[in-house]
């Protein structure tokens, strides 16, 4: 029947994760360990602003230990990298994140690459990156692609020998994405191809897609006629679009025409309360490992 695509509820999985993950923080805590989690805000980005707000709910509801550094945006690059060197040497603190996109005097690059690989619970670090790429589970997977592969999971999307694509290439989503879509195990072993710019003829690569995986950015970009019947989509994009008939002027979308895609699609994610939620779940969980990795005996 058309328009009857399975609607993959993510706040609903993500609620249920972050219960599981509660008996985990009790035993810690139980051994005198707090997980902690700092997170550095530079300026005064409104989106940057309500993610960090977001966080420090999260971390406070799961009783995390959760610091939220604000900085002025004309901070420099060298008072940054010191503010890293004071959290990496920090026992409290076993998780560090630096909200993107920094002020354009920062090196992203230098920063990310200063924080310890141990607490870097965003995945970032290069040493991180090698260890996800080569399926080490010491290494912590970045929270967006972990959050989608949870997603598959734990909604019973089979991955092993299914056609998964990938519309993104960024160090962020699609590459991350790629890598443990590849892996052997839960979640995994699928045959992956990655689009992106300059990719020819993405509709056609698109529709042979038993698993779509939409994170480029562009609102709406994906129709429902580049998928292929009864697929599963997970739009990973996140949109304002101007919307003069509502109060605050704006609609949230996703990369998919969600409409005309769940018409198609045998299982689909909305946007918002599809991988937004999931993506704070899995810091929390990066930020439990990393407490967990460093209080091993």
């Amino acid at each position: 029947m058309p328009g009857d695509a399975k609607i993959i509820d993510g706040t609903a999985v993500g609620k249920a994760m972050r219960a599981e993950l509660a008996a985990e923080i009790a035993a810690l805590k139980g051994r005198g360990v707090t997980p902690g989690l700092a997170v550095v805000l530079i300026g005064e980005n409104p989106a940057s602003q309500v993610y960090v707000r977001m966080k420090g709910k999260a971390c406070q509801e799961a009783g995390l230990y959760h610091e939220t550094l604000k900085l002025p945006k004309e901070t420099t690059e060298g008072n940054l990298l010191g503010l890293i060197e004071r959290l990496n040497a920090d026992h409290k603190i076993h998780g560090i994140l630096v909200q993107l996109p920094l002020p354009p005097q920062i090196n992203a690059q230098r920063v990310l690459h200063r924080i310890d690989p141990a607490k870097d619970v965003d995945g970032f670090h290069p040493e991180n990156v090698g260890k996800v790429s080569i399926g080490d589970a010491s290494g912590f997977r970045p929270a967006t692609p972990y959050g989608v592969q949870q997603l598959l999971i734990r909604s019973g999307v089979e991955t092993t020998g299914r056609h998964a694509v990938v519309l993104g290439r960024s160090n962020i989503v699609g590459r991350p994405m790629a890598a443990l879509l590849l892996q052997d195990g839960p979640g995994g072993n699928a045959t992956v191809t990655v689009c992106h710019s300059r990719t020819r003829d993405i509709g056609g690569i698109t529709r042979q897609a038993d698993i779509l995986i939409v994170a480029i950015g562009k609102p709406e970009f994906v129709t429902g006629e580049m998928i292929k019947p009864g697929g599963v989509v997970i739009d990973v994009g996140v949109n304002r679009v101007e919307d003069p008939s509502l109060k605050q002027g704006y609609r949230l979308v996703g990369d998919v025409r969600f409409a005309e895609a769940k018409r198609v699609a045998g299982a689909i994610t909305p946007v918002p309360g599809g991988v937004g939620p999931m993506t704070i779940t899995m810091l929390l969980y990066n930020t439990v490992q990393a407490a967990r990795q460093w209080s091993a005996p």
